[in-house]
């Protein structure tokens, strides 16, 4: 509103030029959206809420409709914005049939560590965010001296994720080994695969003893890793944004109820409380949520996102 706007404190030229240049091009602006933010106050209070939810160790579920030009993926980076001012991480992913279908949710996942930014770091953070988790743990021994003491930590922080996923906390303590012996190569390497790159290194897979590359069945594992990574080194939590969801429509219609099961069983995860600390967020069109190729084709999935 115009009173937010009034305390808003200078702009610098380089970001009123990414904002004009981004809006020449007929498209959203990344990063500056409270300065042009109209109308989207009345929402505040229900995204903050859902927010407290999951900084405080929860996990929320949003869906935005509306059609074409509504504003949808506006008001989606702008809750992401308002979430990395409160410490969160953020990451948003355009599904694709291509290049990010939901039926594969590896290749979700690896765009979610493509994305991924902090107040701090710009996209890709994934890397800094785990050299920060490093970081973090080492500290929280350091008064003892011992290494042993890192390790004895590390196994604790990683116990809930290694009983889901154990090739992820596996990843995880060879990459501190890479770091700690100056294996730069090997660090990279392994960095790559836990952001879920294909065809990371055969030779850096097999030095840490990992087999064969993410799958979608592993992914929902590495995105509970990350989770954990991301709160032990201090964040508030993770905000996902699932954009253009519609698009699941185009498809064909073996694919599409793979993608709309994929997307139910993501869902129903968030709800079980098997993500602490996300807040996930997905966008659509009415004809998603209300059509014959969307959402009503799987009736369980469409009685849940009527309830919120």
């Amino acid at each position: 509103g115009s009173a937010s706007a009034a305390a808003t404190p200078p702009v610098s030229a380089r970001r009123r030029r990414e904002i004009i240049d981004a809006l020449r091009r007929g498209t959203v602006p990344v990063s500056g959206l409270d300065l042009l933010a109209v109308g989207v106050d009345r929402f505040a209070a229900a995204l903050d809420a859902d927010l407290d939810t999951a900084a405080g160790g929860g996990s929320s579920f949003k869906a935005i409709r509306g059609e074409y030009g509504a504003g949808k993926t506006f008001l989606a980076r702008w809750l992401a914005e308002r979430a990395l001012r409160r410490g969160f991480a953020a990451a948003e992913v355009q599904v694709s049939e291509r290049e990010t279908p939901l039926h594969r949710l590896e290749t979700v996942y690896r765009r979610v560590a493509e994305t991924l930014r902090t107040a701090s770091y710009p996209p890709s953070a994934f890397r800094q965010i785990l050299d920060g988790w490093l970081f973090t743990l080492e500290s929280d021994v350091s008064y003892s001296g011992d290494p042993d003491a890192v390790t004895a930590l590390l196994e604790r922080r990683l116990a809930a994720v290694s009983a889901h996923t154990p090739v992820f906390a596996q990843a995880l303590r060879a990459y501190r080994s890479a770091v700690h012996s100056g294996d730069l190569a090997t660090a990279d390497g392994l960095a790559a695969w836990l952001g879920g790159q294909p065809h990371a290194g055969a030779n850096v897979r097999r030095a840490a003893g990992l087999r064969g590359e993410l799958d979608h069945f592993a992914a929902m594992g590495f995105l509970q890793g990350l989770l954990i990574v991301l709160r032990d080194s201090g964040h508030s939590g993770l905000v996902l944004v699932l954009d253009e969801v519609e698009t699941l429509q185009r498809v064909r219609s073996d694919v599409r109820d793979k993608a709309l099961n994929a997307l139910r069983q993501l869902v129903d995860e968030v709800d079980a409380g098997r993500f602490p600390g996300l807040y996930l967020v997905i966008t659509g069109t009415p004809a998603f949520f209300d059509g014959p190729s969307g959402v009503p084709r799987l009736p369980p999935l469409a009685q849940r996102l009527a309830t919120d």
